[in-house]
């Protein structure tokens, strides 16, 4: 593994307590740097609180909970992602997902319109996701689920997209937005209050195929959405370092929530993800009342357990 910085311990102290609310470590169908067991275990080594695990492909709740009960101490949280192989727009697999205790419900990333037609390059430098390769991999094989899409042809939100709204408010779960398009985030997330769902986080919208301009984070954030800055977006080249931090004073540091999205063999050890975060957000200018806010209290937020 490549060498990687090192977090300064008052990084480390800074964001005591925070959740790391989008990891991807094992057991995966991809290499991860780390399994969810001993992910557990640095976690609770180093303060934090625990971490959502998040999966393109399947639902993580299960995983979650016998975790958490191996390594007593760290709340490990489960999720699922509405792709092709969670069945895309399905009510049903989100009902048993809360069920079974997910925090977090993803709207399409890889089988998402937006991401499935994207031309956008990734900065010179970067490295790609490694999501790619697997992607590639089934098309080869003609295994190609269909788009999963949210809106129709005049931009209206589907049916089928409130009927799982409605069962995320139900549970109180956490919608994420995946890698749906600027103008499908909007739609979605409006549709989303008029639901009834309590918490948002816009996913990632830095990342290739978002790229949401600082307007339309500010109308999301108005419209009660917290925007989630990875470390691994602008570590990867994929946005400037600047560009990020831009965006976060832009919009308000108060709307924003600090995640890792690591797991990558090749990046740093997950459980150094926000601390590392922290220090840059620190060394930008950025005061530790404004990182705690993002990396603490607004990853508690979303991580919180449904409202009585």
């Amino acid at each position: 593994m490549s060498d990687h910085p090192v977090p300064s311990q008052r990084a480390r102290a800074l964001v005591a307590g925070a959740y790391d609310t989008h990891v991807h470590v094992g057991p995966d169908v991809m290499d991860r740097r780390i399994d969810d067991l001993d992910l557990a275990a640095r976690c609770k080594q180093t303060g934090l609180a625990g971490f959502v695990l998040k999966s393109h492909y399947v639902t993580t709740a299960e995983r979650a909970a016998v975790v958490r009960k191996a390594v007593p101490g760290v709340d490990v949280l489960g999720a699922i992602t509405l792709n092709g192989s969670m069945g895309g727009m399905n009510p049903a697999a989100v009902e048993i997902a809360g069920r079974l205790g997910a925090r977090i419900v993803w709207f399409p990333t890889v089988d998402s319109r937006n991401q499935r037609g994207s031309t956008a390059q990734d900065l010179p430098g970067s490295k790609p996701a490694m999501w790619g390769a697997l992607q590639a991999d089934l098309h080869a094989q003609g295994i190609v689920p269909d788009v999963v899409e949210v809106v129709d042809a005049g931009g209206t939100v589907l049916e089928q997209v409130r009927k799982v709204l409605r069962v995320i408010a139900k549970h109180d779960l956490v919608l994420a937005t995946g890698h749906l398009s600027g103008p499908e985030i909007v739609t979605v997330v409006h549709a989303a209050k008029e639901e009834g769902v309590r918490r948002v986080v816009v996913t990632h919208p830095e990342f290739t195929s978002q790229r949401l301009p600082v307007d339309q984070q500010r109308e999301l954030a108005a419209a009660g959405a917290l925007l989630e800055r990875c470390f691994t977006t602008p570590y990867t080249g994929k946005v400037a370092w600047d560009d990020l931090f831009d965006n976060i004073r832009k919009v308000g540091p108060e709307f924003s929530v600090l995640s890792s999205d690591l797991g990558q063999p090749f990046n740093p050890p997950v459980e150094d993800g926000l601390p590392l975060f922290a220090d840059r957000l620190l060394e930008a200018g950025f005061s530790e009342d404004e990182v705690r806010t993002m990396a603490v209290t607004n990853s508690r937020f979303v991580a919180a357990p449904a409202a009585a």
